[in-house]
């Protein structure tokens, strides 16, 4: 069971694990969604990649409906693998394989239980993440833990860039955690309630920066939001997003939110912008209705940037 990219890669290593003699019976992913401008329903990534490969797909609306559950049973699963599928699952579905469902979760559990953990990690700071696989239970994230991996979190990082380097890390631990997993001869552990975190569905809210918070906290926030919702502020009452930025430590004695100066950072021209400790060095930048540009580009193209206030 998966929908987005980062179930892709676990899906290919199974797909190329028939050759060892599994047989994978059947693929579930959530219905095709409309998406853009033109509304029109697109398959999941999942979804093409099974098609592709000649597996059965299926696309239950929800697990309320009999005839779902009942399609699943009729499979005969001997163990099941989830990998962000974006619904919880029922006592009656995780009932259904004989060694339950292993779930693929892109963070060191019990840190960053829920929805959201590749950005959670990076907006609190952490220094390293990882991969943990768990046994699914009825609550969310709960579940003992089969096997788990370590990865530092670069400085550059990005969710995108993250999630892309986790997903392929847990597909590479993924064969040989199922055979032995599938044999008996790993003893789960269970997680420590006590240390859990959690993350939360992001809105596009959360994207909007405050100026008032560190330089440090803001360029987090850029990293952890690129992919959704994007961060933002305004200038001159109209949206202006900030697509990737630099925490300078320099102190400033503006207002938090002033645009002031065009300078160079780590080698690129950079809006320096005053925060509420150091400064927040934006390198690309978009004005709504316009295209994203690098920010010498942005500043000599819209006249009255340096010195205005933004928020």
């Amino acid at each position: 069971m998966g929908t987005r990219d980062l179930a892709v890669p676990a899906l290919r290593v199974i797909i190329d694990r028939r050759e060892a003699g599994w047989e994978l019976v059947g693929v579930v992913t959530q219905p095709d969604r409309a998406t853009g401008r033109s509304k029109q329903p697109v398959a999941p990534p999942v979804k093409a990649l099974a098609a592709a490969a000649g597996i059965p797909v299926f696309q239950p609306e929800t697990w309320r409906d009999e005839a779902a559950v009942e399609l699943l049973r009729g499979l005969r699963p001997d163990v099941g693998v989830v990998a962000a599928y974006a619904q919880l699952l029922p006592r009656r579905v995780l009932r259904i394989p004989p060694a339950g469902w292993l779930n693929i979760h892109p963070s060191l559990l019990p840190r960053h239980r829920g929805p959201s953990p590749v950005a959670a990690s990076i907006l609190a700071g952490d220094r390293e993440t990882g991969v943990s696989i768990i046994k699914l239970v009825p609550a969310m994230d709960a579940g003992p833990i089969v096997d788990q991996v370590r990865s530092p979190i670069r400085p550059d990082d990005t969710t995108a860039t993250l999630t892309a380097r986790l997903a392929d890390l847990g597909a590479q631990r993924l064969p040989a955690v199922l055979d032995r997993w599938v044999a008996g001869s790993i003893t789960p552990r269970a997680q420590d309630a006590a240390a859990a975190t959690y993350s939360r569905l992001l809105t596009r809210q959360d994207g909007l920066l405050d100026w008032t918070r560190t330089a440090v906290e803001l360029e987090r926030q850029v990293r952890a939001y690129d992919a959704w919702p994007g961060t933002y502020t305004f200038l001159e009452g109209h949206r202006l997003s900030v697509a990737a930025a630099e925490a300078v430590p320099t102190p400033s004695s503006a207002l938090p939110g002033t645009a002031l100066r065009l300078d160079r950072v780590a080698g690129r021209p950079a809006l320096l912008i005053a925060t509420g400790a150091g400064q927040l060095a934006a390198i690309r930048l978009q004005l709504e209705g316009r295209r994203e540009l690098e920010a010498g580009e942005f500043v000599r193209g819209k006249a009255g940037t340096i010195g205005a206030r933004l928020g």
